[in-house]
């Protein structure tokens, strides 16, 4: 499903997602400085009050893994395998620095194999908390205390309060207009393909937070012009982990399916929830990324009956499935994922509480392996359907 509207936001998105590097490189020439990171748990904020352009470090569902496999064994996550393959064939030469966080242990244990390997000028690992109590996030501002550092000795740009004051509200406005996007999947049919939106967030991992935004606004203002829609289909919600190809997204709705909806750390993780500001500011990131951010990688206590639990933990994805009219949900799980595999039991026992049907899927982060996948989402579709 191509983009809606030809206006010319649509064709620099088509053109950035098919050379997502570029704009980056660009800068890097241009003597900005360039970090990659990895996950939705680091914080931009930072990176952009230290005038450094984020770059979010994404494998490449068509490309064999050739060179990764030398390093890391076959049984390790396939994305991060993906990513470090990359990167060691030279892609990533134009990064100035990487920072990630302990979202998982294979993103920590990639963090001091990149680091060696590649041995960037700038590295940085973010000692995230696994738990939301008072002493993680005592612990967890002194890890964004020691990236402020880091980031200030690196860029010699100290970093005052005013600069990343005007950093959270350049972020938050950028998130504003992302719901604001996603505001317009829930008509029927949606005023724009979950394959498009998935080809604007790519897009956005790769730019400065002011170029993400005026695309955003000028997309929006394209397709409120054209009114024009795409085709009908069932709606779904995609739920899972890492998506930064087109390929699965456009594979569902080629299959007669709208995407309205998800949750994956390539989306709605990433903006749905603000920056509160308060008196400090590094607190209110600890707040928003700390405790903000809903991950399987995140241990939140258990709290009353199995039910109840179930309700506090996941039920923000009742309020998608209301909102958006959603009708199934497809789980899509990058394999040796511990983390989501870890929570899938409990997704899945809560969406059969709310009579949602559902697919699982695990897939090993292939053009090839998704192409497969054809028979199941039309074989799903039809149970939806019936």
């Amino acid at each position: 499903m191509s983009i809606n509207v030809a206006g010319p936001a649509s064709k620099k998105i088509i053109d950035l997602y098919e050379h997502r590097t570029a704009r980056a490189r660009e800068l890097h020439s241009r003597g900005r400085k360039v970090i990659g990171y990895l996950c939705c748990y680091v914080p931009l904020e930072l990176f952009t009050a230290a005038g450094v352009v984020p770059y979010r470090i994404m494998g490449s569902l068509d490309q064999t893994i050739s060179e990764a496999d030398s390093y890391l064994e076959t049984i390790v996550c396939p994305f991060i395998r993906s990513c470090f393959d990359i990167a060691l064939k030279g892609e990533y030469d134009f990064l100035d620095g990487i920072v990630m966080p302990h979202s998982c242990d294979t993103v920590q244990r990639i963090y001091d194999i990149w680091k060696y390997h590649k041995q960037p000028a700038f590295s940085h690992f973010l000692n995230l908390p696994h738990m939301e109590d008072e002493s993680s996030k005592r612990f967890y501002l002194k890890e964004l205390e020691r990236l402020k550092k880091a980031l200030e000795d690196f860029t010699g740009h100290p970093i005052s309060e005013a600069d990343l004051k005007s950093a959270v509200s350049l972020h938050n406005e950028n998130r504003a207009l992302l719901r604001e996007l996603y505001s317009l999947r829930r008509a029927e049919p949606a005023l724009i393909s979950g394959t498009d939106v998935t080809r604007l967030l790519v897009v956005g991992n790769t730019l400065p937070v002011v170029e993400y935004t005026e695309l955003i606004r000028e997309l929006i203002q394209e397709l409120r012009n054209s009114g024009h829609q795409t085709r009908t289909g069932t709606r779904l919600l995609v739920y899972g982990s890492e998506i930064d190809d087109i390929a699965l997204i456009k594979l569902i709705e080629d299959c007669g399916a709208q995407v309205v909806m998800d949750d994956m750390c390539t989306g709605t993780r990433v903006f749905w929830n603000d920056v509160v500001p308060k008196d400090g500011l590094l607190e209110s990131l600890v707040d928003r990324y700390l405790c903000d951010i809903v991950c399987p990688r995140t241990y939140r206590r258990r709290t009353g009956s199995r039910e109840e639990d179930l309700d506090r933990r996941f039920g923000y994805l009742k309020s998608f499935i209301e909102e958006f009219n959603v009708k199934g949900v497809i789980l899509y799980i990058i394999r040796f994922c511990d983390t989501h595999e870890f929570d899938a039991p409990d997704v899945m026992d809560y969406l059969k509480k709310l009579g949602i049907p559902f697919l699982h899927i695990e897939d090993d982060y292939s053009v090839t392996t998704i192409g497969q996948l054809k028979t199941r989402v039309q074989a799903f579709l039809e149970v939806i359907k019936d």
